[in-house]
């Protein structure tokens, strides 16, 4: 008997758990943050190696941090990496996990100096490798890998020769390997509005304007999901008016 109340004690405690994050999911969705926030962190308490929920700390972190104030944007993503850390160490083997990990490395690099900007280079690109290899339908490890392309493709030869000659080097890649990416972040999600706008200014920046107008065309006419959305339409709409 003792078994089976034990076994229906931790159905009861794993189903609130879930109602709860999916209540931090909805406030997600409608860009209330710290509400998210508040709900994740209540959960932790009660279950603190719940990888799913560390992951989606590392999100809000993320999220929080791309709209809020210059001065604090550097706390809040170094927030970010530590709970995707943490989500990786409590399951290895959720791709949620290392999207977000390299998400938030991304978000650092522009607080480090030129050698750590490249070391998180090479560790960023081996996390978005994972997080596709666990689960190739993870369209943020996809959308992510194409906005690190697209960096390395704004990078000219002589700066990628003195990045190998003095600091060891950046992965290989560039705008063809962001495309490819953006693409595969559209198949798995075609209503995402950054996967659009990402891929058309990738476009936009290497030449290839007409295919950078549907682009961001499609992305203008997508309602925000992200509060960064909100930039991403202002950046569109400036360049569909230069046209």
């Amino acid at each position: 008997m003792f078994k089976y109340l034990v076994i229906v004690f931790l159905l009861i405690s794993t189903s609130a758990i879930a109602g709860t994050m999916s209540d931090g999911d909805q406030e997600f969705v409608r860009m209330n943050y710290p509400a998210a926030e508040d709900i994740y962190l209540s959960i932790l308490t009660q279950s603190p190696k719940n990888a799913d929920i560390l992951w989606r700390l590392s999100r809000v972190y993320v999220c929080i941090g791309d709209v809020t104030q210059d001065h604090q944007r550097e706390t809040y993503y170094r927030k970010a990496v530590e709970y995707a850390r943490k989500s990786i160490e409590a399951n290895y083997e959720k791709s949620e996990g290392h999207s977000w990990l390299a998400a938030s490395l991304g978000s650092i690099a522009m607080f480090e100096g030129s050698r750590r900007k490249v070391e998180l280079c090479r560790e960023i690109k081996s996390e978005l490798d994972l997080a596709v290899k666990l689960n190739p339908k993870d369209d943020v490890a996809y959308t992510i890998m194409g906005s690190f392309y697209r960096a390395l493709g704004g990078i000219s030869w002589v700066e990628h020769q003195l990045a190998n000659l003095l600091l060891g080097g950046l992965p290989d890649g560039g705008y063809k390997d962001g495309e490819a990416a953006f693409k595969n972040a559209i198949q798995i999600s075609p209503n995402v509005l950054r996967h659009h706008f990402e891929l058309g200014m990738l476009y936009y920046e290497s030449g290839r304007k007409e295919e950078a107008k549907k682009e961001l065309k499609i992305a203008n006419s997508m309602p925000i999901q992200l509060a960064s959305d909100a930039r991403r339409k202002q950046v569109t709409q400036k360049i569909l008016a230069e046209f």
